[in-house]
């Protein structure tokens, strides 16, 4: 029997389609977007050529699943915040910026992905609401500093874009290695030195 077809029995209900973001992911950080096509990615997962069109429609739905699982990543790690510091506003805002960079810098390609033009055509419903349920942890850090008078009075949602905006440019200094240690590590102390700047600004 053809070898392809038989690791495409081995997967089962979900399983294959994760298989497919797996691979899809791994030759997006190896090679580009470019490089990434659905017969590459079944090559990849040891499946048939046809086996991706079970899940996803072109190139483009895989793309959005990949940035999709991105967003749930992401969401996860920030929530980690909220954990350290269940009753301080401002460290968890400094945290979530961390945390923010630090999946920047991990995982750039798939950063990358998941902020481009993938969300404004509107490949994928869920991909836009997860990207949205991500903002709205910085959203909620936001609303918990103001009513801790730590932050002004306004509209959380723009000034979570702030902040959203500082973090992710952040990060694309930080994945360059332009806000480097000498050991060539992500500067912590800088990173929080901004994030410090930022919350300062936006202040009462």
């Amino acid at each position: 029997m053809d070898q392809s077809a038989t690791a495409t029995t081995t997967y089962h209900h979900g399983g294959l389609r994760q298989a497919l973001i797996d691979a899809g992911l791994a030759i997006l950080n190896e090679e580009n977007v470019l490089a990434l096509s659905l017969r590459k990615v079944a090559k990849r997962a040891d499946v048939s050529h046809t086996a991706p069109y079970r899940h996803f429609k072109d190139k483009s739905d895989l793309l959005a699943a990949i940035a999709e699982e991105g967003f749930r990543a992401l969401s996860a790690e920030m929530k980690i915040a909220f954990a350290l510091f269940p009753e301080d506003p401002r460290n968890v805002l400094l945290e979530l910026g961390r945390r923010y960079v630090g999946f920047g810098v991990q995982h750039p390609a798939q950063l990358s992905l998941m902020f481009s033009d993938l969300l404004r055509q509107g490949v994928s419903d869920s991909l836009g609401e997860s990207a949205f349920a991500t903002l709205e942890l910085v959203i909620q850090a936001i609303t918990a500093g103001q009513r801790a008078n730590l932050l002004k009075a306004g509209d959380p949602q723009d000034l979570a874009r702030t902040y959203w905006a500082l973090a992710h440019g952040l990060a694309m200094l930080s994945k360059e290695g332009l806000l480097a240690t000498e050991d060539n590590e992500v500067d912590q102390d800088k990173i929080t030195s901004q994030l410090e700047n930022l919350l300062a600004g936006m202040a009462q």
